[in-house]
C-alpha cells in the first residue's frame, strides 16, 4: 500500500455527538436532515461505498453488499470548526478551545490593525458572510474601508471588494492580522474573503479566498509521511489549514469539481504518500448559507464523480472519504454543527462490507493512513489498518 487518496467532504456530518448540547447543537445532523428535506437526493456511489450501513444512517437506504468498509468517528478535540477537525484527524487534539471573539475583537485590536494596514474597519461583529456584504459591501466600494468580522468559530475574516482593495493588499493585511491576533489573543484562523459586484444582493464571494491558520503545535501525519521521504499534496485549502506545515505540493481550487479534477490529475502521475483534498463547497456555499436544496445539489454532483476517482486510482491505491464537522443547512444560526462524521474506505486490498463501527476520535483515520504507508505513528489514534486489510 504505498499511496492514499484523502478526500474530505467539507461539513457533511452524521449525526449529533452526545455533547453536542454544550456546543449550542441539538437534533443536528448534516446528511440526515438533507435527506428529510430532498427524499429524492440521488447518492447510489456513496451508498454503494457504504454510506447507508453506517451506524444510525438509517435515514439512507443501506446496501447487501458495499464495496468498502464504513464507519463514523466522534470527536475529543473541544471544538467544531475546520482547524480542529483537520488537527484530529491528522492526529492533534485540541483540548483547550481556541479563542472566540463573539461580541467582535477589542478596541485595542481592531485600533492596531488599522493603524499597521491603513485601511479604517466597519463591521467588527459576528456574522454571516453574505449578509455583512449585503451590510457593508456598498459602503466598503465608496470608502475603501475593510469589513471585518468574526463567527462562532476562531476566525477573523477580512472581506474586501476585489476592484476595490486588491488581493496583494488583502492577503498582506491578513499577515498583519496573524501577527496581531497570536499570544492571549490567538485565533485559528485569519480568513481572506474577496468579493465582487456592484450592489447589495449581487455581491459574491470569490474562489481566492486564503487561509492563515496557526501552526499546529505538534507534529502531524502530514509532518511524519514528508519527513520519511514521501509527498504529501495538498488540494483545496489543505495547505492553509497547517499553514504549509507537513505540505510537500500544493494545488488552491475553484470549486468542488475543480478539487476533483486536481485529485485526479495528481492520481494520474507518478506520485508515493498521500493526495489530502478538502472540498470545501459544501461547508461554504451551502451549510452556513443554510441551502439545503444547493447542498443536495452538491452531494449529487460529488457523488457522480466517485467512479471516476475509483477507475483512476493504481493497484495499491487507498481512498478514504470522510467530512471534518458538520453544518445543519437546517439548523438554527450559520454556524457549523458538532456532529459524528461518516468515514469510507476502498482499494483493491480492502474489506468488502466491513463495518468499522463508532471510532472514538477522527485521529483513528490519520493513524491508518500512517500506518497504511508504514510511517512513524502520530501521537494519538488507533489505527484500523488490520481491521479494514484482506
Amino acid at each position: 500500500m504505498k499511496r492514499v487518496i484523502w478526500v474530505i467532504i467539507d461539513s457533511v456530518g452524521i449525526g449529533g455527538l452526545p455533547d453536542c448540547d454544550k456546543f449550542g447543537d441539538v437534533n443536528v445532523n448534516t446528511l440526515g436532515n438533507i435527506v428529510k428535506a430532498h427524499s429524492n437526493i440521488k447518492i447510489p456511489n456513496l451508498r454503494n461505498l457504504g454510506i447507508g450501513n453506517i451506524e444510525g444512517a438509517d435515514f439512507i437506504d443501506s446496501i447487501e453488499s458495499p464495496i468498502g468498509a464504513f464507519g463514523k468517528c466522534g470527536e475529543v478535540s473541544q471544538g467544531k470548526d475546520t482547524t480542529t477537525g483537520h488537527w484530529e484527524m491528522t492526529g492533534v487534539l485540541v483540548e483547550t478551545p481556541f479563542n472566540t471573539f463573539e461580541q467582535g475583537f477589542p478596541k485595542e485590536i481592531i485600533d492596531e490593525f488599522e493603524a499597521k494596514t491603513g485601511r479604517k474597519v466597519v463591521g467588527n461583529k459576528p456574522a454571516s458572510g453574505t449578509a455583512i456584504l449585503d451590510e457593508y459591501g456598498e459602503h466598503q466600494i465608496k470608502t475603501g474601508d475593510v469589513i471585518v468580522y468574526t463567527s462562532a468559530d476562531s476566525v477573523f475574516q477580512i472581506a474586501a471588494h476585489e476592484e476595490i482593495i486588491p488581493l496583494d493588499e488583502l492577503y498582506k493585511m491578513c499577515e498583519i492580522a496573524r501577527e496581531i491576533m497570536m499570544g492571549d489573543n490567538a485565533v485559528a484562523r485569519i480568513i481572506a474573503r474577496p468579493y465582487l459586484g456592484l450592489k447589495s444582493g449581487s455581491f459574491e464571494r470569490t474562489s481566492n479566498r486564503r487561509d492563515y491558520s496557526l501552526n499546529p503545535f505538534e507534529p502531524t501525519v502530514l509532518d511524519n509521511i514528508k519527513e520519511s521521504g514521501l509527498d504529501v499534496i495538498g488540494v483545496g485549502k489543505i495547505e492553509d489549514i497547517f499553514n504549509g506545515q507537513g505540505i510537500t505540493e500544493a494545488i488552491h481550487t475553484h470549486d468542488n469539481m475543480d478539487g476533483v479534477d486536481q485529485t485526479i490529475n495528481y492520481m494520474k502521475k507518478d506520485n508515493k504518500g498521500l493526495i489530502f483534498t478538502n472540498l470545501v463547497d459544501f461547508d461554504s456555499k451551502y451549510g452556513h448559507r443554510r441551502d439545503t436544496l444547493g447542498y443536495k445539489e452538491a452531494l449529487e454532483e460529488f457523488d457522480a464523480r466517485i467512479p471516476e476517482i475509483i477507475n483512476n486510482m493504481k493497484e495499491d491505491d487507498i481512498l478514504i472519504i470522510n467530512a471534518d464537522h458538520g453544518n445543519d443547512p437546517t439548523y438554527k444560526g450559520t454556524d457549523h454543527t458538532r456532529e459524528y462524521i461518516p468515514v469510507l474506505v476502498y482499494g483493491k486490498s480492502i474489506k468488502e462490507g466491513l463495518d468499522l463501527g463508532i471510532r472514538n476520535s477522527f485521529a483513528d483515520i490519520g493513524a491508518t493512513v500512517a500506518d497504511i504507508l508504514d510511517i512513524k505513528m502520530p501521537k494519538n489514534g488507533t489505527s484500523f489498518k488490520i481491521e479494514v486489510s484482506k
